[in-house]
C-alpha cells in the first residue's frame, strides 16, 4: 500500500516522495490517519476501504471550493486515489495549536466573511457529498423551507427508519419542517457543513477548517452546529455578529439545523441520539 501511495503522490508533488517516516495519529471513528515523511515534507494521510473513495472525492472537492474563497484557511488538498485494496487522501501536514480569545474572534469574522461572499442563486453542491459516511443529498432547490425539509431532515428521517429507528410518521415531520421554516430564504452561503471543534483548529495562529461536509445554505445552519455539542468560545461569536450579525430569528431555528446533527448521529452511533431526537422533534414541530 504504502509504495504506491508514494509513488501516486511523487507524481502529484512532481518529484520523487521516498517515505521515510510513517507515524499513526488519531483520525476519528471513520479512517486511519498518518502523518508520513521524506526528505522535504510531511504529509497527513487518511486511509480507508478501497470502495469508500468516493468519501475522500468529495472531501477533496468540499476543500478545494472552501480554499477557491481565499477566506479561510484549509489543508491543501496534495492527491487522492486507491491503491490495490484501500483509497487514500493525502492532504498539507498543518501542526496545530491552542488558540487565544483574539484569534477565536478572528476566527468568527473570517467565517462571516465566507458565507457573505460565496454564495450562490440556489441551495445545493454541484454533487451529492457525504456528512460523515450518510450520504448527503445537495439536489438544487430554489426554496429553502423545502430544500432543507426534504433533503436534510426527511433523508435522515428515512434512514432512520431503515435502520429500525421509530421517529413516527415521516411524512408529519417533513412537512412541520417546512411549516417552521416557512418564508425564511436566506442567501445560499458556501458552508463547511459540519462545523465542531474536532474539525477546525489553529496553526500559527491562523485558523484552518477540515473535514468538510460543504453545500450552500443557510448560514445558520454553520453556527447551530457550533453550539451543539461542545459551543465555541463566545470570542468565536462576537467576531462572527461583528462582521455579520445574524437575524432575530436565529435563536427559533437554531433547534430545527441542530435536529439534523442528532439525527446523523443516530444513524451513524446508534440508539443513543434516539431520545434526544424524539425529543427535539417533539418540542419544535408538534406545534406546526
Amino acid at each position: 500500500m504504502w509504495n504506491g501511495i508514494s509513488q501516486q503522490l511523487g507524481d502529484a508533488l512532481g518529484r520523487e516522495f521516498t517515505i521515510i517516516e510513517k507515524r499513526r495519529i488519531s483520525g476519528g471513528d471513520i479512517h486511519q490517519a498518518f502523518v508520513v515523511r521524506d526528505e522535504h515534507a510531511r504529509v497527513f494521510v487518511k486511509i480507508n476501504d478501497k470502495p469508500r473513495l468516493a468519501l475522500f472525492e468529495q472531501e477533496a472537492q468540499a476543500l478545494n471550493r472552501l480554499a477557491q474563497s481565499r477566506e479561510i484557511r484549509v489543508p491543501e488538498v496534495l492527491h487522492y486515489g486507491t491503491t490495490a485494496e484501500h483509497a487514500f487522501l493525502a492532504l498539507e501536514y498543518l501542526e496545530l495549536e491552542s488558540a487565544s480569545a483574539s484569534q477565536w474572534y478572528e476566527f468568527g469574522q473570517q467565517l462571516a466573511r465566507l458565507h457573505r461572499s460565496q454564495t450562490q442563486a440556489e441551495y445545493g453542491f454541484d454533487d451529492d457529498n457525504f456528512i460523515g459516511t450518510t450520504e448527503q443529498p445537495n439536489r438544487w432547490q430554489r426554496n429553502w423551507a423545502q430544500f432543507f425539509a426534504e433533503q436534510r431532515i426527511g433523508w435522515q428521517l428515512k434512514l432512520a427508519e431503515e435502520k429500525g429507528f421509530q421517529l413516527g410518521d415521516l411524512n408529519r415531520w417533513v412537512d412541520a419542517c417546512a411549516s417552521a421554516l416557512q418564508g425564511h430564504q436566506p442567501k445560499a452561503s458556501l458552508l463547511h457543513g459540519d462545523l465542531w471543534r474536532g474539525n477546525l483548529g489553529f496553526c500559527q495562529g491562523e485558523p484552518v477548517l477540515f473535514d468538510p461536509a460543504s453545500y450552500y445554505g443557510d448560514r445558520e445552519t454553520d453556527l447551530a452546529m457550533s453550539e451543539l455539542f461542545s459551543r465555541f468560545p463566545g470570542d468565536f461569536y462576537k467576531g462572527y455578529d461583528a462582521e455579520w450579525p445574524l437575524d432575530p430569528g436565529y435563536a427559533r431555528r437554531r433547534p430545527i439545523y441542530q435536529l439534523y446533527h442528532l439525527l446523523n448521529h443516530l444513524n451513524l452511533f446508534g440508539g443513543s441520539y434516539l431520545q434526544q431526537c424524539q425529543q427535539q422533534l417533539q418540542e419544535h414541530f408538534c406545534g406546526q
